[in-house]
């Protein structure tokens, strides 16, 4: 599936992206504040595409006239009791590039999937989490109309061999539907 904003294509991420994946994943300001290692190489990247980014409602974030991947956004659809995730719910995850940061490009895209995880797939509530003192993170899911639900004071996160303090929040489709 694609989906359009006026600024943006979200689209599936192929093996031919890893080049565009590795030039912004590699950079140690995107993906530990996320909770995952910077990409290594241009292989580990193609990796991470056939695994991680693979998921039906994972989508690169590209610029429209270019089909170069800056960021990445999607669902995932999966039960978690630690994060407070029912088996009905889904979580929004997101990341983009350094040079795109601060343009409101990390909205447009967010703003995008939850009206599609509200009006095309029929969720009742989306979740969205950040690690503690991960402001952009934080500020996003403000602007989107996230309201604060539950706080992990120790998220062993995997990648990285550490715990850290999350923050869980949540939309439902009422208050979606309230403000869109």
């Amino acid at each position: 599936m694609i989906l359009e904003t006026e600024r943006l294509i979200l689209r599936g991420w192929r093996d031919e992206d890893a080049s565009g994946l590795f030039k912004y994943a590699k950079d140690d300001r995107v993906g530990p504040s996320a909770g995952w290692l910077p990409h290594k190489d241009e292989k580990y990247s193609k990796a991470v595409i056939r695994t991680v980014l693979s998921g039906e409602e994972t989508y690169a974030i590209c610029l429209k006239g270019t089909d170069e991947p800056i960021g990445s956004i999607g669902l995932t659809f999966r039960e978690s009791k630690e994060r407070g995730i029912p088996k009905d719910g889904a979580e929004l995850g997101y990341w983009l590039g350094v040079p795109f940061w601060g343009q409101g490009i990390a909205f447009e895209a967010a703003k995008e999937i939850l009206r599609h995880g509200f009006l095309d797939l029929g969720l009742k509530t989306i979740y969205c989490a950040y690690f503690e003192g991960n402001e952009r993170s934080k500020k996003l899911q403000q602007k989107c109309g996230f309201t604060y639900h539950h706080t992990n004071k120790k998220t062993h996160v995997i990648m990285l061999g550490e715990y850290r303090t999350e923050h869980i929040n949540t939309i439902s489709w009422g208050d979606w539907k309230k403000n869109n």
